[in-house]
């Protein structure tokens, strides 16, 4: 489990999460790059070529002849192009807290965990991977996938309370990350088809899943009933988008 989630959940539930030969860390403690120097270059050159070509292993190639490296580098990516998906997840996922701030004391959580989810939105768009996600999202749902990728929506949604400033300390501390994973995972599948203008479909779309979550999740006091309502959604919407799973 990742150490950001650890030191994030509630103190009382901490030791449940932890490993026995974890270590303790504060939140100022510096976490090692995810990627090395050579597998990032030749991931985030690869990157570019994904609007052109997809999260292909030809992506992957011309990224490696891009970066300076033999075309054998890409055997550095054993999973191929799910770890060109996996590139995109965890550098935009880390990348959030410096597309958007928050200077204005009176936004109240809900208001920023809407604009960061869009923000994370638009970070697809900029990327140009858009009208890829299909693709990226066929590879994420490979059984031998699906973990990672579950493990990174988890991480997001984490990621976007944290910046949010949410700080409860009981058991909705789950239930609200659990409920904007499904809620963030339904939304990037619509923006796939998304012919609106700047993506204003999407975005309609979110406030009425949102809006769904206040009042359902009130109506079931928080409960795993709430969760699973969302996850059977999730996995109905993205079947119904050819994904595998």
């Amino acid at each position: 489990m990742a150490l950001r989630t650890i030191l994030r959940a509630p103190a009382a539930v901490r030791p449940l999460l932890i490993q026995p030969r974890a270590l303790y860390h504060s939140y100022e403690h510096n976490e090692p790059p995810p990627y090395r120097d050579a597998e990032s270059a030749i991931l985030s050159s690869a990157l570019a070529h994904v609007p052109l070509h997809g999260f292909t292993e030809e992506a992957l190639s011309l990224g490696a002849k891009e970066a300076g490296y033999l075309d054998i580098s890409s055997n550095l990516f054993p999973k191929g192009a799910f770890d060109l998906v996996t590139y995109h997840l965890v550098t935009q996922r880390l990348g959030l807290k410096d597309r958007i701030q928050f200077h204005d004391e009176k936004i109240g959580v809900g208001r920023k965990v809407r604009s960061l989810v869009l923000e994370r939105l638009r970070a697809n768009v900029d990327a140009g991977v858009v009208g890829r996600w299909q693709e990226a999202l066929a590879l994420m749902s490979l059984g031998e996938n699906i973990p990672r990728s579950l493990k990174e929506l988890s991480g997001l949604s984490d990621e976007i309370w944290f910046l949010a400033g949410d700080m409860s300390v009981d058991t909705s501390w789950y239930t609200k990350r659990a409920t904007l994973a499904g809620i963030y995972a339904a939304t990037e599948i619509y923006q796939t088809t998304d012919q609106s203008t700047e993506f204003r479909d999407t975005e309609q779309f979110l406030d009425r899943r949102l809006e769904e979550s206040r009042v359902a999740g009130s109506a079931v006091g928080n409960t795993l009933e709430w969760i699973g309502f969302q996850g059977g959604a999730m996995v109905n919407l993205m079947r119904s988008k050819g994904a595998r799973i």
